[in-house]
């Protein structure tokens, strides 16, 4: 679950370092105080998109830290360990320390547990940890293809789907590439022929890897041997062979030295250092040595390498590439021309394609009978849950309709349909006419979703918009029942759904004093005692004047809760 988020200067947020616990946690606030601007900054930890224009007025990046418990997730412990990002520590291996850092240009820094990574490996991280249900949740559930997600993903299809569709597209290529030999055949036989001389004189000139550098640093050795072998002989003389050789002359120099530490130890650190520069003196003459031993003048071999570099550099003249890209251009079109004689063989490609198509019917057989299972249940617990959200007589109900030539969803479309009244006719979800009625329904689904869900954090961002009353409570009642099996955080304007959290955190917004040149106004967290909570639910209940009643009343719920 998660247990610390630290914020630093994102959006209206100066600093704020926040301790979470288990249960289901309420925030609350005035509008714009800064509620949702929390799961924003969560967001940006779990791999979402930046934005520059977040980052505070006058300061240079956002830092967001968001620290996990995953003691109980053996799967993405196993996960870090094999992308190097888990702890070295032994006794933190039970933590997970998500940051993320962007600055005022617009560049972004992604870390797991001290260690730079990706936004990719960022988000498959966060969707083991966290299931966030927006406030515009709704909109999202009119489209067919979140339908398809959110039946798939409560069945636990997910893996399936993602199978299934894969197969699909597999299949529809070698469609294509079957259709496309039959439209165009002749000129793929053309290119096929072009290629064939192409890759043929490619292989026979063999360029490997990197053998260009390697052949001209070979080249221009062999064209200067002599000169080479020439310079070595006459600094190896200047240093070690000839008379007054530098070797001989700091040799004397420290011999006459030495016996004068005696009378002055001053001397020390001059004698140490000659010593040091004969060493290397000595190293330097090894090494010359043993290069004039491997140099030598060799006209057959630098013929060879000349020959090779002309072929190099001729074959790249033709193909119109550097002579060092040859390698890859052979891989080019080898790999094209494999294509091309696949596709040139038409009972290959049938073949392929209708193993590709049997594949493809195999796994959208499974997902079919999975999603007629998880439909029905679903139907059944979302009805339930509607009635329990006031609307008595309505009813649920996930349709699949079949699709007879398949698609990359398989071979059903999922639709979401209700019926708002008792004896009314079943509708798309995108048709149900009420604001307040799609947000109920909305609700239901997440929630009954939600209990499927394998993630140990649940964030319902004002899901409860558009209902009031008893509704309300209902509400209320469900989060703090997911609460008693996992973490859940809701931001809530609803005085009845924060009041059975089992704990509360009021959000508000003040002007910052001592913010010197950002200046302006920063949101503040502040952890409610019970005191605090009747005060914070008499505001949400009474307005701008709270009363005794007021107070009464949210103490009166806060103990019914």
């Amino acid at each position: 679950m998660l247990v610390h988020l630290a914020i630093r200067d994102f959006a209206i947020v100066d600093t704020l370092d926040l301790e979470f616990s288990a249960g289901f946690t309420a925030l609350t606030g005035e509008t714009g105080a800064g509620k949702s601007i929390l799961i924003d900054a969560l967001t940006l930890a779990l791999g979402e998109r930046a934005d520059a224009a977040d980052v505070r007025t006058g300061r240079e990046r956002i830092d967001v830290t968001a620290e996990f418990a995953v003691d109980k997730l053996p799967a993405l412990q196993a996960w870090l360990r094999e992308q190097a990002l888990d702890t070295e520590v032994g006794d933190e291996g039970g933590r997970l320390l998500l940051r993320r850092v962007v600055d005022r240009g617009g560049r972004s820094r992604a870390f797991v547990n001290g260690h730079p990574a990706t936004l990719a490996q960022l988000r498959e991280a966060g969707e083991a940890l966290v299931d966030i249900h927006g406030q515009n949740a709704h909109q999202s559930l009119l489209r067919g293809e979140s339908q398809r997600n959110v039946l798939d993903a409560h069945a636990g299809l997910a893996s399936l789907a993602v199978e299934t569709a894969a197969a699909w597209r597999e299949w529809q290529r070698l469609v294509r590439a079957r259709t496309e030999y039959e439209t165009h055949a002749a000129a793929r036989n053309g290119e096929r022929e072009q290629l064939q001389w192409q890759v043929e004189a490619l292989r026979e000139l063999a360029p490997k890897p990197d053998e260009w550098e390697a052949i001209q640093t070979e080249h221009s050795r062999l064209t200067h041997a002599a000169s080479l072998i020439e310079g070595a002989q006459a600094v190896l003389d200047a240093l070690s062979e000839a008379d007054g050789a530098a070797s001989a002359v700091l040799s004397g120099a420290l011999s006459r030295l030495r016996p004068l530490l005696g009378y002055d130890a001053a001397l020390g650190e001059t004698v140490a250092l000659l010593e040091s520069s004969e060493v290397q003196l000595r190293e330097a003459v090894h090494g010359l040595r043993h290069y004039a031993d491997r140099v030598e003048l060799d006209p057959a071999r630098l013929a060879q390498v000349e020959a090779r570099v002309e072929a190099l550099h001729g074959a790249a003249r033709k193909f119109r590439v550097k002579a060092e890209e040859l390698p890859g251009l052979l891989e080019g079109f080898a790999a094209r021309l494999a294509e091309l004689e696949l596709a040139s063989d038409p009972g290959a490609l049938q073949a392929q394609e209708q193993a590709a198509r049997d594949q493809y019917q195999s796994l959208a057989g499974k997902l079919t009978a999975g999603r007629r299972k998880a439909a029905a249940k679903l139907s059944r617990e979302v009805t339930a849950a509607m009635k329990e959200l006031a609307m008595g007589g309505a009813r649920f109900e996930a349709s699949l309709r079949e699709q007879p030539d398949g698609g990359v969803g398989g071979n059903e479309q999922v639709e979401f349909l209700v019926a708002a009244n008792a004896g009314g006719e079943l509708r798309p979800l995108a048709r149900v006419a009420s604001g307040g009625e799609l947000s109920r329904i909305s609700l239901a689904i997440q929630v009954i979703t939600s209990k499927a869900a394998a993630v140990p954090t649940l964030i319902f961002d004002e899901v409860d918009a558009g209902i009031g009353g008893a509704v309300a409570e209902v509400v209320g009642r469900k989060l703090r029942a997911l609460g008693e099996g996992r973490q859940v955080l809701c931001v809530t304007h609803l005085a009845q759904v924060a009041a059975q959290a089992s704990a509360q955190w009021s959000v508000s917004k003040g002007v910052d004093a001592g913010a010197g040149a950002s200046g302006g106004v920063s949101s503040k967290v502040e952890a409610l005692d019970r005191k605090g909570r009747v005060e914070e639910i008499a505001r949400m209940l009474g307005g701008v004047e709270i009363t005794a009643t007021t107070r009464r009343h949210a103490s009166e719920m806060l103990g019914k809760a």
